[in-house]
C-alpha cells in the first residue's frame, strides 16, 4: 500500500516539474495566472506575455531554462545598445543567482496588468523576493514601463540587474558536485542536472521511512499505556496513522530537498506539488478523526435510547465529510496559484439561487434536524398529529412516516412537523381515568353516599391507582339522575394493554358498589307514577307565608340579599363536614 501510494505521487511530481519546463512563457502564464484575465482584444498583445508580473518572471525562467537567453534578455530592463551587448551574458548570470539565492513565494506574484500594492513599494513596480549570496543582499524587482510599440510591460529592474554580477560571485555552487561522477553533474534533463533527479527520487523511500519511525517512536507512549488496561481499545491513532504519515513524510521530504538547491522553476512546482499532498494528508486526517469521533458519538446515543440523535449525528457525519471535501478542494486551487475570489463569489451566488429554488427542501431539512436533535417524537411512538393520530415508523430527512390506526401510512414534512403541535401519548408516565356516571334519580342520599365513600375506599386499596388526587364527588342532578364524577391517575404507560385491562377491573368493582347500595345506574327511561295528588301542605304554607310576612314588616326581606349584620351573624355558622363524618374524628 505505501510502495503504491509513493510511486503515484512520485508520477504525479515528475509531470507537474515537467510540464512547465516544456512549455513556453505564454503557456506558463496562462498556468499560472488561473484568474483568466487576458488583454483586452483592442489592445495590442505582448508577445512575450509581459503585461503582469507573473508573466514576466516567468516568461524569463522558461526562457532561460531552455538556454534561450536572447529572448530572456527581453525581460531585462536594459537600453537596445546593451542588451545586445551584455544581455545574454547577463541573464546566464541573473538565472543562476535566482536558482542558488532566490527567497520569496513565487505563488504570491501578482497576475493583474496593474499589480499588486505593496507596502514600502512604489506604484508601478513589484517586489518578487530577496537575492541573498554570501554577505550581499538585493530584492527582485519588477517595474511597469512603456515598449516601443506603445505597450505597458514589466521587466526586471535595472536597479536589480545592477547588483547581479557581485552576487553571481558570492554564489556558491554545491559543495556535493565535486565528489560526484562528472556525467551526473553535467547532463541536464529538462533543465536540472541529472544528480538532482536522482536525489529527488531517492529521498522519497529516505523520508517514508523516517516518517514511519517517527511514527513509531510517538506511538510507545500508547502501547506502554494500553499493557495497563485490559480492555483498552485505542483506535484513534489506527485511524490517523496512515494521513499522519503521508503528511509527516512529505514534510521530510520538504526539507530534504531545500539542502539540494534545485532550480527556482522546478522549486516553485515542486513546492505547489508538496503543498497539494500536504493538504490532501492534511484534510485526509481531518476525515478519520472527525469519522472516528462522529461515530463513537453516535454508538452512545444509540446505547442509551437516544435514536434520534443517533440518526442526527449519522447526517453530521456526512455533511461533515462533505464539507472537508469542499474545503480540500479550495485549498488545492489555491496552492496552485489560483484566484479563489470570482470561484467564491459565484459559489455565494449559486448558493442563494439553489437556496430559494429549493425551499421547501431546506424546511425540511432543517425541520427534520430539528425533529432528530430535539428528539419530540422517536420511532414507535404513538402520537397525536393535528386531528390524526399514528404509530411513527420512520423520520427521514424529508418528511416523517406514521402508521394511523386505520393502518394507512401518513407522511408529513418535517417542515411542517417542526411547527405543528404534537402530543406524544408514548411520553405519559402514567393514564388518566376520568369518567362521569349517573345514578337512578329516586336513589336515597344515604345510597348515594354509601357509593362515594366505597368507591374511595376502592381507590386506596388498588394497588394500580394513585391515591394523591383520585376522587369521586357527586357533582349535580340531571334530568331523571344523580351525577358523579371519578377522577384519578391509573399507574400504568401501556395504553393498549395495562390500562384497558386495569379500567375493566375498577368499572366491575364499581358496578359490584352500586349494586351493594341497592340502587343502579340510571337508563334514559321515562317512569310514571300513578296516584292520588295529596296537594300542598298547608301547615308549612301557612308558616313560610307568616316568616316572609314578617320579614317584610321588618324590612328585612332579603332581596337582592342579604342585610351585612345579617350575614355577619349566620356567617360560617354551619357545620362541615356534617356531625356524623368520620373526618370529625381526626380532629377529636
Amino acid at each position: 500500500m505505501i510502495a503504491k501510494l509513493q510511486r503515484v505521487l512520485l508520477s504525479v511530481a515528475c509531470l507537474t516539474i515537467c510540464l512547465p519546463a516544456a512549455g513556453q512563457g505564454s503557456l506558463a502564464q496562462q498556468i499560472l495566472s488561473p484568474s483568466g484575465q487576458t488583454a483586452k482584444e483592442t489592445a495590442p498583445a505582448d508577445p512575450l506575455g509581459r503585461e503582469t508580473p507573473s508573466g514576466t518572471l516567468f516568461g524569463f525562467l522558461h526562457a532561460a531554462q531552455a538556454g534561450n537567453y536572447s529572448t530572456a534578455a527581453q525581460y531585462l530592463q536594459m537600453s537596445a545598445t546593451k542588451r545586445q551587448a551584455e544581455g545574454e551574458e547577463l541573464a546566464r548570470k541573473l538565472k543562476v543567482v535566482e536558482d542558488r539565492a532566490f527567497v520569496g513565494n513565487l505563488t504570491r506574484l501578482s497576475d493583474q496588468p496593474e499589480g499588486t500594492p505593496q507596502e514600502g513599494v512604489p506604484f508601478g513596480q513589484q517586489k518578487i523576493g530577496t537575492l541573498a549570496a554570501g554577505d550581499l543582499e538585493a530584492d527582485l524587482i519588477v517595474v511597469r514601463v512603456m515598449d516601443a510599440n506603445a505597450r505597458r510591460i514589466w521587466l526586471i529592474s535595472s536597479d536589480t540587474l545592477a547588483k547581479v554580477p557581485e552576487l553571481y560571485d558570492q554564489a556558491q555552487v554545491h559543495q556535493v558536485e565535486a565528489y560526484l561522477p562528472h556525467s551526473l553533474v553535467h547532463i541536464v534533463l529538462l533543465g536540472m542536472p541529472l544528480w538532482q533527479w536522482l536525489a529527488l527520487l531517492a529521498a522519497v523511500p529516505v523520508a517514508a521511512g523516517l516518517a514511519w519511525l517517527l511514527l513509531q517512536l510517538a506511538s510507545l507512549p500508547r502501547r506502554f499505556w494500553s499493557r495497563f488496561r485490559q480492555h483498552a481499545q485505542v483506535t484513534g491513532w489506527a485511524a490517523a496513522s496512515t494521513p499522519l504519515w503521508l503528511f509527516v513524510g512529505t514534510w521530510i521530504h520538504r526539507a530534504i530537498v531545500a539542502y539540494l538547491g534545485i532550480p527556482l522553476l522546478h522549486r516553485h512546482y515542486y513546492q505547489q506539488v508538496t503543498k497539494v499532498v500536504l493538504i490532501v494528508g492534511l484534510n485526509w486526517l481531518v476525515w478519520r478523526l472527525a469519522e472516528r469521533l462522529m461515530q463513537r458519538v453516535r454508538a452512545r446515543a444509540v446505547l442509551s435510547g437516544r435514536m434520534g440523535m443517533g440518526s442526527l449525528m449519522l447526517l453530521g457525519q456526512r455533511l461533515l465529510k462533505a464539507l472537508i471535501v469542499i474545503i480540500a478542494a479550495f485549498a488545492v486551487l489555491g496552492a496552485l496559484g489560483f484566484n479563489l475570489s470570482t470561484a467564491l463569489a459565484g459559489i455565494g451566488i449559486g448558493g442563494i439561487a439553489i437556496a430559494f429554488a429549493a425551499q421547501k427542501t431546506l424546511e425540511n431539512l432543517f425541520g427534520g434536524v430539528s425533529v432528530l436533535g430535539d428528539e419530540v417524537i422517536r420511532v414507535g411512538d404513538f402520537c397525536r398529529f393535528g386531528d390524526r393520530s399514528g404509530t411513527v415508523e420512520d423520520i427521514s430527512l424529508r418528511s416523517t412516516r406514521v402508521r394511523t390506526n386505520e393502518r394507512t401510512e401518513l407522511y408529513i414534512p418535517n417542515g411542517s412537523l417542526a411547527t405543528m403541535n404534537v402530543e406524544n401519548f408514548s411520553r405519559r408516565d402514567k393514564i388518566l381515568f376520568n369518567i362521569k356516571i349517573s345514578l337512578r334519580g329516586e336513589t336515597s342520599s344515604d345510597q348515594l353516599r354509601y357509593v362515594l365513600a366505597q368507591v374511595r375506599r376502592l381507590f386506596y386499596e388498588h394497588p394500580k391507582v394513585e391515591t394523591s388526587g383520585a376522587r369521586i364527588r357527586f357533582i349535580g342532578f340531571d334530568a331523571g339522575a344523580l351525577s358523579l364524577e371519578i377522577f384519578c391517575y391509573v399507574l400504568t404507560r401501556d395504553f393498549g394493554g395495562e390500562y384497558l385491562a386495569i379500567q375493566e377491573d375498577l368499572l366491575f368493582r364499581i358496578m359490584d358498589i352500586i349494586n351493594a347500595s341497592g340502587t343502579s345506574l340510571a337508563a334514559p327511561s321515562s317512569t310514571l307514577y300513578l296516584r292520588r295528588d295529596p296537594g300542598l301542605d298547608r301547615e308549612k304554607t301557612a308558616a313560610a307565608m307568616r316568616e316572609v310576612q314578617q320579614w317584610r314588616e321588618g324590612s328585612k326581606l332579603p332581596f337582592p340579599d342579604f342585610a351585612a349584620s345579617d350575614i355577619a351573624g349566620f356567617s360560617n355558622s354551619l357545620p362541615y363536614p356534617p356531625s356524623d363524618s368520620a373526618l370529625l374524628s381526626k380532629t377529636k
